[in-house]
């Protein structure tokens, strides 16, 4: 079965890589690419599935926290059943999504900003070098530069401050993030290509 598996596999990657550059097996392609649409939809029913699962254990066990756990479920309910009958383009579905789920999203951004700030400071403490100053002067520039301060915004910080460092340094830093995901994901799919790893098969 495991022969099986990778003989699958491997026919499949080259099919679809093959398929961008020659025209005849193109729809070969898109057929095997909506069957991995298909399995990947399944794949993200089976976790909701898995999400209710444990978290409706946790309420029947009354466990520590069960009470979050039943507030998600409500949400992720009343959210499936919102987002069926009125459909994603509501007005009242746009206003229960900016007036939850973006306000939770800053909340995240902002505690992360928090932690920033709070792990350059103790990796001031332990390790009080040039860098670690640079890395805590540029986290607390960056978090003034993009709060709302009480007195209004201080010119030269919103004006050139952070939009330099954003466009120059954050920009640059994402960039070799994304190409080093890109080659990471290249040599993993190579590597269960040819067969070298066999993530289908238990290993």
């Amino acid at each position: 079965m495991r022969a099986i598996a990778v003989v699958l596999a491997v026919a499949t990657g080259l099919l679809v890589l093959i398929g961008y550059f020659i025209p005849t097996l193109a729809p070969i392609q898109s057929m095997i690419l909506n069957w991995a649409i298909i399995l990947s939809g399944a794949a993200a029913l089976v976790g909701v599935f898995n999400l209710i699962w444990v978290h409706w254990g946790k309420i029947s066990r009354r466990e520590k926290g069960s009470l979050y756990s039943a507030i998600l479920l409500i949400c992720l309910i009343a959210t499936l059943i919102f987002g069926m009958l009125l459909g994603p383009d509501d007005s009242n579905m746009r206003l229960l999504v900016n007036s939850i789920i973006v306000p939770v999203e800053a909340t995240l951004m902002a505690l992360l900003a928090v932690t920033l700030v709070y792990a350059s400071i103790r990796l001031l403490r332990r390790r009080a070098n040039l860098m670690s100053v640079v890395f805590l002067a540029t986290a607390l520039l960056l978090l003034i530069a993009s709060a709302t301060l009480p007195f209004g915004e201080i010119g030269p910080l919103n004006n050139f401050v952070r939009p330099w460092f954003q466009h120059a340094w954050a920009l640059g830093g994402a960039r070799g993030i994304l190409i080093g995901v890109a080659l990471g994901t290249l040599m993993t799919g190579l590597r269960v290509l040819f067969g070298a790893d066999r993530p289908y098969g238990g290993k």
